[in-house]
């Protein structure tokens, strides 16, 4: 989040909080590295999963290291903006492509369900002998087929 958030800022000509967010975008992400190289070498069940190895984790890698020298790149050449001592503080509420959720409200229960009739669906008093039993199959009789003989007088000639 960090990342991205320097590359939302580098691009609204913040470079100076942009390279402090990908700073604070590094430090997480050897932190992670760390965690992910522990968690393939630990023995059990899911020893093949090597999370460090994952295609999004190696593109990270290398696009907060190419992103934060182009923001120092860039500060030294264009900005010269101060480099802040704290991180940015990420915007955790998306305020656009979301749809806002519906709150979910349970409908008001019926009249007819009352204390009583739910008491009636207990199963424990249903009758023992209505086990369910598969009927016998009937026997399939065979039928007769019609004899067809091959008929040579069909009407049609072949030329």
């Amino acid at each position: 989040a960090y990342c991205y958030h320097g590359q939302t800022l580098l691009a609204s000509d913040k470079c100076g909080e942009a390279i402090r967010s990908l700073q604070e975008s590094e430090k997480f992400f050897a932190k992670a590295e760390a965690l992910c190289k522990e968690y393939g070498e630990t023995k059990g069940p899911g020893t093949t999963a090597k999370p460090s190895g994952h295609l999004f984790f190696r593109k990270l890698g290398s696009l907060i290291k190419n992103t934060l020298e182009k923001c120092q790149r860039e500060n030294g050449f264009i900005y010269f903006q101060k480099v802040p001592a704290e991180a940015p503080q990420l915007e955790l509420k998306a305020n656009y492509g979301l749809v806002e959720p519906v709150p979910f409200e349970f409908p008001a229960l019926n009249a007819h369900w009352t204390p009583e009739t739910l008491a009636a669906f207990d199963l424990t008093k249903r009758p023992k002998d209505d086990t369910a039993k598969p009927k016998p199959d009937e026997e399939v009789k065979p039928m007769k087929e019609p004899d067809i003989k091959p008929q040579k007088d069909s009407g049609c000639q072949i030329s």
